[in-house]
């Protein structure tokens, strides 16, 4: 018997959402309303977001809805994929049902009411019928840390595709024309650290392999946009860090070339820089404030 009201809480109160043509089965407890709760599986639009209950319902939303791309404003595309920028304030309820199916996938998450503090970027992958959310990253208007991401999160119809990872580097590609480093908030899920190690991983062997000549971590850092303490875990965890006379070097292995030369293959699509379109908003004390 559970006697803990937070363990109560947490029980996975919704068993699968629809979402165009993907069933999915969900991961964990997220606050939706009790009477769509006993909806299975509870049918969500595509497009807006909105929670409607059954696929009848959906039908009737459906022709009234005339969203095709999420509310924001859009700062890449190339090809089939394009990033969307959008104000949680400015956007509230299409960000709290994001928020919202998130929770499904996401234990530690326990943000979903409150969202006017953040910048939310989804990535779509498009087609004649719209532009299909695949996943995206929050971030804070004003982070005291200077994190670059709050929550990131690759919907599970689209995980194991490469995604994840393009959501990271589009991350460190808006940190670049900010001109800063960046870290993702911590904690990180199971999934996400994971992401992130090889993500770190394969832009510092690349860096390395592709410099000639000697390079320090700073040099690494303003590169690729990652801190030190980022690249300095990496370089430990890959055991590229070498001591020699007296002094830590840098040290690629032949193990190490193959794993970039793996790992370049498996990168079939990158972000292109020249594609993106943003200039870093700034906001005033009060639009920071939630209302």
């Amino acid at each position: 018997m559970t006697q803990s009201i937070t363990e109560i809480a947490r029980v996975k109160n919704i068993n699968r959402i629809c979402m165009g043509k993907f069933e999915v089965e969900t991961w964990y407890f997220s606050p939706y309303p009790e009477s769509l709760v006993e909806m299975d599986p509870l049918h969500l639009c595509e497009f807006c977001l909105e929670p409607v209950g059954s696929r009848r319902m959906l039908e009737r939303h459906r022709v009234k809805c005339t969203l095709r791309h999420p509310p924001g404003n859009e700062i890449y595309r190339k090809d089939d994929l394009s990033f969307f920028e959008i104000d949680g304030r400015k956007q509230r309820r299409y960000c709290r049902n994001l928020c919202l199916l998130s929770k499904l996938f996401l234990d530690h998450k326990t943000l979903y009411y409150d969202v006017d503090p953040f910048l939310f970027y989804l990535m779509t992958k498009n087609d004649e019928r719209g532009m299909h959310l695949v996943g995206y990253f929050s971030k804070e208007k004003q982070s005291a840390d200077d994190y670059n991401v709050a929550c990131i999160l690759t919907l599970p119809q689209y995980q194991r595709m490469g995604f994840g990872k393009l959501l990271i580097a589009f991350s460190y590609e808006l940190s670049k024309v900010e001109r800063k480093t960046g870290s993702p908030e911590k904690p990180l899920s199971d999934l996400g650290l994971l992401s992130y190690r090889s993500y770190w991983a394969d832009v510092i062997i690349e860096v390395l392999c592709q410099t000639k000549g000697e390079v320090s971590i700073s040099e690494i850092s303003e590169m690729t946009a990652l801190t030190h303490d980022d690249i300095m875990h990496t370089l430990q965890t890959m055991d590229l860090l070498k001591y020699y006379r007296g002094q830590f070097v840098l040290y690629l292995s032949e193990k190490t070339i193959k794993y970039n030369e793996k790992a370049m293959s498996k990168n079939k699509v990158r972000i292109d820089p020249a594609c993106i379109d943003w200039v870093p908003p700034k906001f005033q004390p009060s639009q920071l404030r939630f209302l």
